[in-house]
């Protein structure tokens, strides 16, 4: 099997004078989840290269054994180190797609054409497709073929206006996650504030938070399975 990871390259968390990018635990987290399990990971960006890392991901009360087994993983440093372009990668090369959030991929993945183009691909391909924490706000402008939001009458899950009142930046961000998604017609639902959650509906499988990003990455990894076995 294998996996596109597909990370933010946007480093400003607006005009804060402030440094943000992806969230270590989200990506650590599905990245063990994948590589345990055998899976061939290519990791992507816009810009490629190293993607920007959140640095409060990194703060002693972030960290997880996960993010402590990735930092320590010299191959998986380097390989985070050399993403590829996202504009060079070929949807018909992978089975699946996994996004990471932090708050970068608000700023730059939810406008991205090439991101949305690739999400719309693999939907339509029937791919699993797996979102966590802010990165289910990247479907803002992926469509159905006929023109509708993919979101749109589906169950959806995402980082929360509470959670996002939790650390203070509901003013700082472009847009909400969970009112953007409820704005484009999704069912959103979900846990308590930091609790682990996820949500599947047919292949676009989300989560709410870091603490759920293992947890999706595991859904995804069963709903391969499942299509493999139909």
């Amino acid at each position: 099997m294998k996996i596109l990871m597909v990370l933010t390259s946007h480093d400003t968390l607006g005009d804060t004078g402030r440094k943000t990018g992806f969230w270590l635990e989200e990506l650590a987290a599905p990245y063990y989840v994948f590589k345990d399990a055998g899976v061939t990971i290519t990791l992507a960006s816009p810009q490629g290269g190293q993607p920007p890392l959140d640095p409060k991901s990194d703060e002693p009360s972030a960290r997880t054994e996960a993010t402590e087994r990735f930092k320590a993983d010299a191959e998986a440093t380097a390989h985070i180190a050399r993403t590829v372009r996202l504009d060079s990668v070929d949807a018909a090369q992978f089975d699946a797609v996994f996004y990471p959030g932090g708050h970068g991929p608000l700023w730059d993945l939810a406008e991205d054409g090439t991101s949305i183009a690739l999400i719309e691909t693999f939907l339509r391909a029937d791919k699993p497709t797996a979102l966590v924490c802010h990165a289910p706000g990247v479907l803002r402008h992926v469509r159905n073929a006929d023109g509708r939001p993919v979101v749109q009458g589906r169950r959806v899950t995402g980082f929360t206006n509470t959670e996002e009142e939790g650390v203070g930046l509901t003013k700082i961000v472009p847009f909400l996650v969970e009112d953007e998604l409820v704005r484009l017609g999704g069912d959103f639902s979900r846990t308590d504030d930091w609790g682990v959650y996820t949500v599947t509906d047919g292949l676009l499988i989300t989560g709410q938070n870091p603490a759920s990003s293992a947890a999706a990455a595991e859904r995804l990894l069963e709903a391969l399975r499942e299509k493999t076995a139909a």
